[in-house]
């Protein structure tokens, strides 16, 4: 029984050698390397090539690297019938919650306003919210949406969050259901999406979702890419409806060269990069759900295929 670690960035050998350090009795091959694609009962991968599981037959689970697993069912040659896990990890919960707060405030005091008139030698104050002025709408109330919805409110900003589901969240104002959206939209002055990806919230970002949003609302997505229309997020920025968009992720990553958001005054960018698993932090989880698999204990951190989450 062994592991293989599939992905296609520069870390391979990096998740390969923590796994090893975390437990030296492991065998941890690299997909890219030889290796005895029978002995293959666990595969930790992120964003792997279309069809790399399909080559090994005795794999009993699929574990992602990450917290999202959207990308494991847009594979339709993935071995269907056995487990999928994902990671839960403090720091990827922080990590998230940190970058949201960044951004909400370089929204609020009008920072990369600052920085565009910086490059074009302009000075010009600028009218600046504070924490009291605006409520933040969390769309989308698990692991991470939970724990950024609870700093927020912690840091003082007036906070509410929509789920499918009922959720409690002390100190947080919670919409539930189709039928409460509306009035969570309504009274949402920035909007962060931190849905999971499903075929029921793909492109749930368009204009008829966005436009129930207050007039200069804000828009941060660090969900997927796959949840936005970019062309009706364009046009509400373009008619003023929204006052700007801060987005980490993309239909197309890297994102194309000839894409409008580049060069685009009210959206501001980063390179998918809000909040990434500690390696260091997570190989314990992995460890542990490989040693359930071979003594044949429920795993951790379970998928529900049917939902997709």
């Amino acid at each position: 029984m062994a592991i293989v670690i599939i992905r296609q960035d520069s870390k391979i050998e990096l998740w390969k050698n923590a796994l090893q350090k975390a437990d030296s009795s492991l065998k941890v091959y690299s997909y890219l390397e030889d290796h005895p694609k029978d002995e293959i009962t666990m595969a930790v991968i992120w964003k792997h090539p279309a069809g790399s599981l399909a080559v090994y037959p005795n794999l009993k689970c699929i574990a992602s690297a990450g917290a999202g697993v959207d990308y494991i069912f847009e594979d339709d040659t993935r071995p269907k019938n056995i487990p999928i896990t994902r990671i839960v990890d403090p720091f990827l919960a922080g990590d998230m919650s940190e970058h949201v707060l960044a951004v909400i405030f370089a929204h609020l005091k009008n920072l990369n306003a600052y920085k565009l008139d910086q490059v074009a030698n302009v000075w010009e104050p600028k009218d600046y919210l504070r924490i009291k002025d605006v409520t933040v709408g969390i769309l989308g109330l698990g692991e991470l949406g939970s724990l950024t919805a609870t700093d927020l409110s912690k840091y003082g900003f007036n906070v509410q969050g929509w789920s499918r589901s009922k959720k409690k969240i002390e100190g947080v104002q919670t919409f539930f259901g189709e039928d409460q959206q509306q009035n969570f939209l309504a009274s949402t002055d920035v909007l962060v999406c931190l849905l999971p990806l499903t075929p029921t919230t793909q492109g749930i970002l368009n204009t008829f979702f966005l436009s129930q949003l207050p007039k200069n609302a804000y828009v941060i997505n660090v969900a997927r890419g796959g949840h936005l229309v970019d062309e009706d997020l364009l046009e509400l920025l373009d008619s003023g409806h929204l006052s700007g968009a801060c987005l980490d992720v993309y239909h197309t990553e890297p994102l194309p060269t000839t894409h409008p958001f580049w060069n685009h005054k009210k959206v501001h960018m980063t390179p998918h990069y809000a909040s990434v698993s500690d390696t260091n932090s997570v190989m314990p989880q992995i460890v542990d759900n490989y040693k359930r698999l071979i003594s044949g204990k429920k795993l951790l951190h379970l998928v529900d295929s049917d939902k997709g989450y």
